[in-house]
């Protein structure tokens, strides 16, 4: 049976990737931070499944100790998803050097460093790494400006991998468009987000569903490495 490393993957996003793995027969690691309670709760209902079939390892991935230690207590695995983000809105004059740190360290420093960490034992399981992108890689959102860099840097980082760990690993993308509001939505009008799904094709939000069959997909396709696919309702179909 194979195991897989969801980082953030507690809540929203991250946690329908853990259970849509987990139901297709996968077995578990849980990475957190500060969700540590949603992550307990998570791994409980999915063990009530399947007895000893996740298990949660917790750490700051903007600290390269703790980082470190994350790796070292991997034995094996064979799918690694690099999911975990920071998202908040900063525009190029706002932005202080912490928040550079902060974004850059987590959306990119960590998914480079947890896959180098791990090469050995995904190559050893001829596995695959599969990031949480965005279609923001590819088109700026204003006012997130370290956000969209991390996010265009994460993109590359998947096409280089994808050269420099094959053929034993494979490495894909998935770069969401509207999936979810912000944790912190209240923020946005109804009449702005009713523009947002206008410029959607499809006219709708997506759903983590969306995300997670396809995770699952790029995981179970042998011969596709190097590939982002956008799942955005054709979102990128506009300017």
């Amino acid at each position: 049976m194979k195991t897989a490393l969801i980082t953030g993957g507690a809540a929203r996003i991250g946690a329908q990737i853990v259970k849509t793995l987990h139901h297709n027969q996968f077995n578990i690691i849980i990475h957190c931070n500060q969700s540590k309670d949603k992550a307990q709760l998570l791994c409980d209902e999915l063990n009530s499944i399947r007895a000893n079939s996740v298990e949660i390892v917790s750490g700051n991935l903007n600290n390269i100790d703790e980082l470190d230690s994350l790796v070292s207590s991997i034995k094996s695995i064979d799918l690694l998803v690099n999911n975990a983000s920071v998202f908040y809105p900063k525009s190029v004059e706002d932005s202080e050097m912490k928040d550079w740190d902060d974004v850059i360290n987590i959306n990119l420093k960590a998914p480079f460093f947890l896959s180098k960490g791990l090469s050995k034992t995904l190559s050893k399981n001829d596995g695959s790494i599969i990031n949480i992108i965005d279609i923001h890689s590819e088109r700026p959102l204003k006012k997130h400006a370290i956000y969209n860099i991390s996010k265009a840097g994460l993109k590359m980082l998947t096409q280089t991998l994808a050269k420099e760990l094959a053929p034993r690993i494979r490495v894909n993308g998935v770069s969401p468009g509207s999936i979810l509001w912000p944790q912190d939505s209240a923020e946005i009008s109804e009449d702005d987000k009713n523009l947002m799904l206008e410029r959607i094709a499809l006219h709708r939000q997506g759903s983590p569903q969306d995300i997670a069959d396809t995770v699952l997909f790029l995981a179970n396709s042998n011969y596709i490495t190097g590939q982002i696919i956008n799942i955005d309702g054709g979102r990128t179909l506009n300017q």
